[in-house]
């Protein structure tokens, strides 16, 4: 398959990124599939995603997006929004979206879960927990803290349960479903949940864990993702516009 994938690029895909859980999925699928691409780093931190030249290429500012100059029909195309560019190139490379239509329907069930499911639960559960309290004046919430965190941990059990019923969210083969799953749940602990209850969740992240190709994509500029020093630059990440 990863032979197929190299014959189909002829040029790099441009990936639009910032190492988030986000961001990850992208850089994961393009290693994962073998696709080579150019990192253009999106600094969220410093209002990068407000750029006027990053709107034309997704215009909800949000990263990931990619270009790929060899797009449908031949020509170049942009992508936002991380489930539909995982979706994309899962069907140009004919990789990770299973080998029937049964099964791509249960891998994009699964997507979708984790799109309006685990991803903004997750992120919701950071924010209130980790960033809200510290900006100025603080904004420690208690409902919205308990809110997110046991949302998520929901959530987490409905993982654990399917990952005892099959190796793989979608079945017995690994696919973009994991792969977008991948990055939220390896950051469980910042989101005040527990694995002790959940042995299937904690084996498929070991599992994962140990990928190359995930752990490539989740060493991509890995060296600019920290704590924030300054309050007033996550302004630009939360600020609307």
């Amino acid at each position: 398959m990863k032979d197929k994938a190299q014959q189909i690029m002829a040029d790099p895909i441009e990936l639009y990124f910032w190492p988030t859980p986000n961001g990850w999925k992208i850089s994961i699928a393009l290693e994962e599939m073998g696709l080579p691409y150019n990192l253009n780093l999106i600094n969220i931190n410093e209002g990068d995603q407000h750029k006027p030249e990053f709107l034309a290429i997704s215009p909800n500012n949000r990263m990931p997006a990619i270009i790929d100059p060899d797009g449908p029909g031949g020509d170049p195309i942009s992508i936002f929004e991380s489930g539909a560019i995982l979706q994309y190139l899962a069907r140009k490379t004919g990789r990770f979206y299973g080998e029937s239509e049964r099964d791509r329907i249960v891998v994009d069930q699964w997507l979708m879960w984790q799109m309006g499911g685990l991803g903004p639960m997750a992120g919701q559960a950071h924010h209130f927990l980790k960033y809200a309290p510290l900006m100025d004046p603080p904004n420690d919430l208690p409902y919205a803290k308990d809110r997110y965190r046991n949302e998520t941990a929901r959530l987490y059990r409905v993982m654990n349960t399917r990952l005892g019923q099959s190796r793989y969210l979608a079945g017995d083969f690994y696919s973009i479903a994991d792969i977008a799953s991948w990055g939220w749940a390896s950051l469980w602990e910042g989101q005040q949940q527990t694995l002790d209850d959940k042995p299937h969740l904690a084996r498929w992240l070991d599992e994962l864990s140990a990928r190359p190709g995930v752990i490539a994509g989740r060493a991509l500029a890995a060296e600019l993702r920290g704590k924030p020093k300054d309050m007033a630059k996550k302004d630009q990440l939360f600020k609307q516009r």
